[in-house]
């Protein structure tokens, strides 16, 4: 029986869209809940933001926002509509006022940020080639391919973009790091995770894309913050 009170709305984040939560998604139904993804543009938080805001206004009831990597700067800004009743961060960022993506990456080093490069738009992709070792290093071949070749690149504005007040400042949250991740370094989503001070934390043995690699945990841990808002 679906459970119409709340819907948990999956926010992707960069080089990938709402298709990167398949392995998520029919869980979360099955389980009862109405269950969005959000295909956000990439083009800047903030426009992100308000996409993120458009699907969160069309939905009747309580939501609970799930963000990945770079959709945790998203979700901490959508946070705030008066829908909102949880965050949950996957392997995310999860910014304090007046931080950049880019200021938290310039922490540490992170391996797989020599595979990044930008188009003549702005842009940035990840070498196609180097796909699968940056961000998914944990994912078999195939679905790894897939990844890599169907990557929605995001616009380098997204980075230097400076977040406001983040809404995990006054909602209940919950974050997943991964301790193999090759895009943000598990210790800056450790130190991140810590600032929330979350109602838990869990970590995982996973690359980048743990939503693919460990779907069962990530959803176990979604599950448990639905359960509790």
């Amino acid at each position: 029986m679906e459970q119409k009170d709340l819907t948990i709305i999956l926010v992707h984040g960069a080089w990938g869209d709402g298709s990167h939560w398949q392995y998520i998604i029919p869980s979360l139904t099955k389980a009862g809940y109405k269950v969005r993804s959000v295909q956000n543009p990439l083009t800047s938080l903030q426009d992100d933001i308000d996409k993120t805001k458009d699907l969160i206004d069309a939905q009747d009831g309580k939501v609970l926002l799930v963000g990945h990597s770079y959709g945790g700067a998203v979700i901490s800004g959508a946070g705030h509509h008066d829908k909102v009743v949880g965050l949950v961060y996957i392997a995310a960022f999860a910014p304090d006022a007046g931080d950049s993506l880019g200021s938290l990456l310039g922490r540490r080093e992170s391996p797989g940020g020599a595979s990044i490069y930008p188009d003549s738009k702005g842009f940035l992709w990840i070498k196609y080639d180097e796909f699968k070792s940056a961000f998914c290093q944990d994912l078999d071949e195939e679905k790894a391919l897939v990844m890599s070749l169907s990557q929605k690149p995001i616009h380098g504005q997204c980075f230097g973009d400076v977040a406001g007040e983040p809404a995990w400042k006054t909602r209940p949250s919950w974050y997943q790091i991964s301790l193999q991740d090759r895009m943000i370094p598990a210790e800056t989503e450790k130190e991140m995770a810590e600032r929330l001070e979350p109602k838990k934390i869990i970590s995982l043995d996973a690359g980048h894309a743990s939503l693919a690699s460990h779907p069962e945990e990530v959803t176990q841990l979604i599950l448990e913050a639905a359960a509790s808002v």
